[in-house]
């Protein structure tokens, strides 16, 4: 005979067991797992974030961290990152994808309509991400039905959990039946930081990457729905409306550009980031490394070969410069900071340089308000200036299951 005590465990039992079938439990009633209510502590997350779940949202993925992320719009106006979710599984490698059976996860910008949710996938729940896309097209990409969905298995596909592709399936689900047409979904290789974009400079990705930070930089800046389009082959960033808002995203750029020259100048290292076939956030590593089991897992061995960085180009030797005679810099791996020279001093390199010793034409905005890609700034005393750096001109960046 079962005893009471026992019978009192039943209803918790029930509720275990419906949770690892995929099945949404809310104070004894079952939900279909399509029509899983979003999380409590979620909905109170929003709450002090000053959005909800009937405010629109967006997606951005980045590849290498194995992360995604949701964005709330917020009564501001201005979208604010409600949640990172780390990634099960992606395959493939860093870039965008090409053609049919590469195993590529797409790299671009995509809207997802509510049309694209898929309620009876084979991996738990999915939405499609719009792959192929006009960029996609342009340039002769071939592939379909290239997911984010449940289950640790990944052919071209995002990967979550199944408890984070339900989550995320609730917020879409309930911004969609809000009234939002289609969530941006916006896939990168990393964090478009001017830090990975020079350490990957010499990646044959690098030209698309370039197209891709000017997304990113624009959304960092302004925290509004990019709008998008595709000219000539390449991306299109349309101006937002407000002149003030604009002005944000345009200074945004100029100093990532500033950046990644001083970066360039400092001869950072470049690298190439190889992967057997994809990844997964460390999170999970962590997990499968204690024997924890992830259920179906793609390709778990490639997994031990994921993230391989291969160093290009190695770093370059900082090169020692000289205020005036008698007066030098030691050598240093970051740019130095001075004060220019005062009435009679001269910038004097007294090592071999790759092009001419010059104020960097490329830095106006760190110094001045004129305009990136201006004359050459002239001596200003009391003007903070980089010293011993060379004249570049970085490239710019325009750039169902």
């Amino acid at each position: 005979m079962i005893s009471m005590l026992r019978w009192s465990h039943l209803p918790v039992l029930a509720l275990m067991a419906a949770a690892l079938m995929g099945q949404a439990v809310r104070a004894g009633f079952e939900y279909p797992k399509h029509e899983a209510p979003i999380p409590i502590a979620t909905v109170a997350l929003m709450r002090g974030k000053n959005t909800s779940p009937t405010e629109p949202m967006l997606i951005r993925i980045f590849k290498k961290e194995a992360e995604l992320e949701v964005w709330k719009r917020s009564t501001s106006g201005r979208y604010v990152r409600l949640k990172t979710f780390p990634i099960c599984r992606w395959s493939g490698q860093l870039g965008p994808k090409r053609k049919e059976g590469d195993r590529q996860t797409p790299e671009g910008f995509y809207a997802v309509t509510a049309s694209q949710m898929n309620p009876n996938s084979k991996h738990y729940l999915s939405f499609d991400t719009g792959f192929p896309n006009a960029y996609d097209r342009a340039h002769g990409a071939t592939g379909s039905a290239l997911m984010v969905h449940g289950t640790c298995s990944s052919a071209g596909c995002y990967a979550m959990t199944d408890a984070g592709m339900s989550e995320i399936y609730a917020l879409m689900r309930e911004a969609f039946r809000s009234g939002q047409k289609a969530v941006q979904l916006q896939a990168y290789p990393f964090r478009m930081t001017a830090e990975n974009l020079v350490r990957h400079r010499l990646d044959p990705n690098i030209a698309f990457w370039r197209q891709l930070k000017e997304g990113s930089d624009r959304f960092e800046a302004t925290r509004e729905e990019l709008v998008v389009s595709v000219s000539a082959g390449r991306y299109a960033f349309r101006p937002v409306r407000s002149g003030e808002t604009e002005a944000e995203a345009l200074a945004y750029r100029a100093m990532e550009d500033d950046h990644m020259a001083v970066l360039l100048e400092e001869g950072r290292a470049a690298i190439r980031t190889t992967y057997a076939d994809g990844g997964q956030h460390p999170s999970f590593t962590a997990l499968w490394r204690r024997g924890v089991s992830l259920r179906e897992v793609s390709r778990p061995e490639a997994l031990a070969y994921a993230g391989l960085e291969r160093v290009i180009s190695p770093a370059r030797a900082p090169r020692l410069a000289c205020l005036g005679p008698g007066t030098c810099a030691p050598p240093s791996t970051e740019a130095k900071a001075v004060s220019p020279p005062v009435m009679g001093e001269r910038l004097v390199a007294i090592a071999p340089l790759d092009g001419p010793s010059t104020w960097l034409k490329e830095l106006p905005s760190l110094f001045t308000s004129a305009p990136v890609g201006g004359a050459p700034i002239s001596f200003i005393h009391a003007q903070s200036m980089i010293l011993g750096a060379q004249e570049i001109v970085p490239a710019r960046l325009a750039k169902k299951t």
